[in-house]
């Protein structure tokens, strides 16, 4: 079960762990834990994707026309936030999934005997999605200029809706490594800087398409051995 072997990993009856993020701590409430998980969930957002949405915010600018840098800046700083928006969501969606999840681990021997191989299958699904025309599709929109063949207004509304657009991209193209990321310790920081160095690479590198296979070759084979090694301990 080291797939799950998070430092933030806790006891499940009949054998196995489950991240304690999902979890109130002693004395928490349930809307505590949610807003904890949210502040958390932010930050580690901000801190992995840092990397590339830098350019994209770059290109942006530069599609812009007719702004001052004080106004340009202010609209570059909205489109960040409308693509953090997305990603907020979506935390707000995982964690009332995850805290199902984890109560019902705690709580069933057998669901907890069968988490190392729902991991394993995960793992296995997330890197057979690098290879599809869905996922090129997406990091091709992650990866181009916003504005190639016309300038975008310096208007508010147009900067938060291109926020939005990228972070929908974004979370798109990162759906099957952001899986992996939450199966295997959403607060293992070694999960998280190779997942994050997987979503740069096929974002910056030349060739990401190319990329995007390799990583989801890695992935299907990681998968594939966690398959091997659930079969062998059950």
């Amino acid at each position: 079960m080291d797939a799950i072997g998070a430092m933030d990993a806790m006891p499940m009856p009949g054998g196995g762990t489950m991240s304690t993020v999902w979890m109130p701590m002693p004395g928490q409430t349930w809307p505590g834990a949610a807003a904890s998980f949210l502040g958390m969930w932010v930050l580690m957002m901000a801190a992995m994707m840092l990397p590339s949405l830098v350019p994209m915010l770059r290109r942006y600018r530069q599609a812009v026309a007719g702004a001052s840098e004080l106004r340009l800046g202010l609209l570059t700083a909205l489109a960040a936030t409308g693509y953090f928006f997305v990603w907020t969501v979506l935390g707000m969606i995982a964690f009332p999934l995850g805290a199902v999840l984890a109560t019902v681990g705690m709580q069933s021997p057998s669901f907890a005997r069968a988490a190392p191989i729902a991991v394993a299958v995960v793992v296995l699904i997330a890197g057979a999605l690098q290879f599809t025309a869905w996922k090129a599709h997406h990091l091709a929109c992650c990866r181009e200029a916003p504005g190639s063949n016309l300038a975008l207004p310096a208007d508010a509304a147009t900067a938060w809706r291109h926020g939005l657009r990228l972070g929908r991209h974004c979370a798109a193209c990162c759906a099957g490594l952001m899986a992996i990321l939450l199966v295997v310790g959403v607060m293992d920081l070694r999960a998280m800087v190779a997942v994050a160095a997987a979503i740069t690479a096929e974002r910056l590198a030349p060739g990401g398409e190319r990329v995007a296979r390799a990583i989801g070759g890695a992935a299907v084979g990681a998968g594939l051995l966690l398959i091997a090694r659930a079969g062998v301990l059950g």
